[in-house]
């Protein structure tokens, strides 16, 4: 299995992205909110049951995938104090001995642009941050910057390009297969 492990700040595209090469590559999409909504159900948001629960949940299911056959899963995340620094150590980990491969992408945006899309409709239907306040005081705090990625193999600035062609440079970059003559062409 091919899981493309999609990275980056809040309001990055990193939902909005992965549809679109979801679309594209015919891959399943599993984003991070998908556990993160289970769980608030219940538990605190960085509580330690909700941080256990969450990786668990994460990793559970890359298991499987990897078990079923799944080709190719694509995976949202976003690096933050809450999140234990050895996650992404532990989905190479998951993958590798399911016999599969992580491809690591960054999304990242100018600053400015993050502030103007945390507030968005998009993002409330989720339940994902929208208050550019504590927005502002998260990233203060370093809560951004509090884990370290691996490399990633594609990087993409969204605020340059629309999602669709963020979902082509990805595919091209990582050398997946449906993209047609015309995409291929355009980027």
């Amino acid at each position: 299995m091919k899981l493309i492990f999609i990275y980056g700040m809040p309001a990055t595209g990193k939902l909005t992205v992965a549809r679109e090469l979801a679309a594209l590559a015919g891959y399943k999409l599993f984003h991070n909110h998908l556990a993160v909504d289970l769980l608030l159900s219940v538990f605190e948001f960085g509580s330690l049951p909700f941080v256990e629960l969450r990786e668990q949940i994460w990793l559970s299911v890359f298991e499987q995938a990897c078990r079923s056959g799944v080709p190719g899963l694509i995976f949202t995340f976003a690096p933050e104090a809450t999140v234990r620094p050895e996650f992404p150590a532990n989905v190479q980990k998951t993958i590798a001995d399911g016999g599969g491969e992580v491809a690591f992408v960054e999304l990242v945006c100018a600053w400015e642009e993050l502030q103007r899309r945390v507030d968005s409709p998009s993002r409330r239907a989720y339940g994902k941050l929208t208050s550019v306040e504590l927005f502002e005081q998260l990233r203060a705090a370093g809560s951004f910057e509090s884990m370290a990625m691996p490399e990633a193999r594609v990087s993409i600035d969204t605020s340059r390009v629309t999602p669709a062609e963020a979902a082509v440079e990805i595919a091209r970059g990582l050398g997946l297969a449906g993209l047609t003559q015309h995409e291929r062409s355009s980027v």
